[in-house]
């Protein structure tokens, strides 16, 4: 599924952009913009492949996603306020990104014979767990934890999709419906400012 593997390495670069902007915020040194930038794009991944026990973890088996993380630091550093006015379009590549690394990992999962339950966990790993990193690195408490519910999102679309292939639903078919369910669940969330509720509160 050559779409998949283009909006993957795609999403690889956005979620290195989106790392190493927080570390500029952070107003780390060259370095420190660089290390944030790259265990943001290869974080979820890399947790999702150990805990499968399959090694080595994907970014290592293929130099593509070394160079599109390269580019994506190089941008960051060299055009980040420019950047920073594109966050809109960089959110929306972002989501998708999103929902592509859910399916993905869902279905890398599922080849190693994990349960279902398991292969939706797993989905949402990739999804997320580089920007847990990434915040946890930069010192705030992260994002998924506080303010925005894609973890959900992931887990909602992993479950869309565990179904459906449970029912042999042709597999372009599901992966686009969980792709097009995920994105649109997020871009709702995020225009309604829909969170889940604050039981400190009570």
């Amino acid at each position: 599924m050559n779409i998949l593997y283009f909006i993957d390495i795609i999403g690889t670069m956005v979620f290195a952009i989106s790392g190493a902007l927080a570390g500029r915020d952070k107003k780390l040194d060259m370095f420190g913009i660089a290390a944030v930038g790259f265990i943001t794009a290869i974080g979820g991944g890399t947790v999702r492949d150990l805990l499968l026990g399959s090694t080595p973890v994907g970014w290592m088996k293929d130099i593509i996603y070394l160079i599109m993380i390269g580019s994506g630091l190089i941008i960051s550093l060299f055009f980040g306020k420019t950047v920073m006015k594109l966050r809109r379009t960089f959110f929306i590549f972002d989501t998708v990104g999103i929902a592509v690394f859910t399916v993905l990992g869902l279905q890398k999962a599922l080849t190693f014979g994990v349960h279902p339950v398991i292969a939706i966990m797993m989905g949402m790993v990739s999804a997320v767990f580089g920007g847990v990193i990434r915040d946890i690195v930069c010192n705030d408490i992260p994002l998924i934890f506080r303010q925005e519910i894609y973890a959900l999102t992931c887990i909602a679309g992993g479950i869309i999709y565990a179904i459906m292939e449970h029912f042999g639903v042709e597999q372009i078919v599901n992966v686009l419906i969980t792709v097009s369910f995920i994105v649109s669940f997020r871009v709702l969330a995020v225009k309604y400012h829909w969170k889940l509720p604050d039981l400190s509160q009570s």
